[in-house]
């Protein structure tokens, strides 16, 4: 683990993997560079250089007072690419993620070799708007931690509360004990209330990988079909599990990964 100054925050970021490919990881809302875990294995047994790191708001970066924007945490992004010297790199993000990845494809799709865009939208339609409103009413008076324990119930399919108890318990856990301040994750939640790259994405023409969840309820994979439809140079595919896939179905969510990256080529 290593943190840089960069701009007006601390940002903690780790690189893993020596290979000439370069994958960067976007985590989503409430979520610091560990969402990915259990995908990195896979990552790297297939040879990638992996970055991951903290947005501003959660884990070891500095949580300046908001509210945040997606172009806001895409700058970040830069500033950390430009520090570690990054060309042609893969990007992925994933929920807020997802969108912070649009915003930075936008801003500075000459660095990229391919996008992926999992779980996430171009702008959150009226059942997102209407569930952030309720999160964002909801957590001064009972928590960060007791809102993504609440998500989480929506977050994974009934099946897997039936046959994943192990993997639960750790995610649950790890929800409970969540050390996100209060005004931090309200900074985090508006940029995804606000986010909205409609109007633009016919710009976005980096090779783009549209992932989806096939009983994705929080972020609805209507939502991820009509970003797909709006991008001139992108690819649908789904995997299953629902909005936390990246943990209920954590093979399939790196070999679509893996398998995009690879079709996209450009090492870095």
């Amino acid at each position: 683990m290593t943190i840089a100054r960069l701009g007006d925050i601390d940002v903690r970021y780790e690189v893993e993997g020596e290979g000439p490919t370069t994958l960067v990881l976007i985590s989503g809302l409430a979520d610091d560079f560990h969402l990915f875990d259990l995908q990195m294995p896979a990552f790297l047994r297939a040879g990638l250089r992996v970055v991951r790191y903290d947005n501003r708001g959660i884990g070891a970066t500095s949580a300046p007072a908001g509210p945040y924007t997606t172009a806001q945490f895409a700058a970040d992004l830069k500033a950390l690419v430009d520090h570690l010297g990054l060309e042609a790199f893969h990007l992925a993000g994933i929920s807020m993620g997802g969108m912070i990845a649009q915003e930075y494809a936008l801003a500075h799709g000459d660095d990229l070799a391919s996008v992926t865009l999992a779980c996430t939208y171009a702008a959150p339609g009226p059942f997102c708007g209407r569930m952030y409103a309720l999160w964002a009413e909801m957590a001064p008076v009972m928590g960060v931690a007791t809102i993504m324990r609440d998500v989480a119930l929506w977050g994974f399919t009934p099946e897997f509360f039936e046959t994943g108890a192990d993997a639960l318990e750790e995610v649950e856990t790890a929800m409970r004990f969540l050390d996100q301040p209060v005004p931090a994750y309200l900074a985090q939640l508006e940029s995804i209330r606000t986010h909205d790259a409609t109007a633009r994405l016919d710009r976005l023409t980096t090779p783009t990988l549209v992932l989806a969840a096939e009983r994705d309820i929080l972020i609805p994979v209507a939502l991820s079909r009509r970003l797909h439809d709006a991008l001139p140079n992108s690819t649908f595919t789904l995997v299953p599990g629902g909005h936390c896939c990246v943990w209920e179905q954590p093979e399939p969510f790196a070999q679509a990964i893996l398998e995009f990256v690879a079709r996209a080529g450009g090492p870095s």
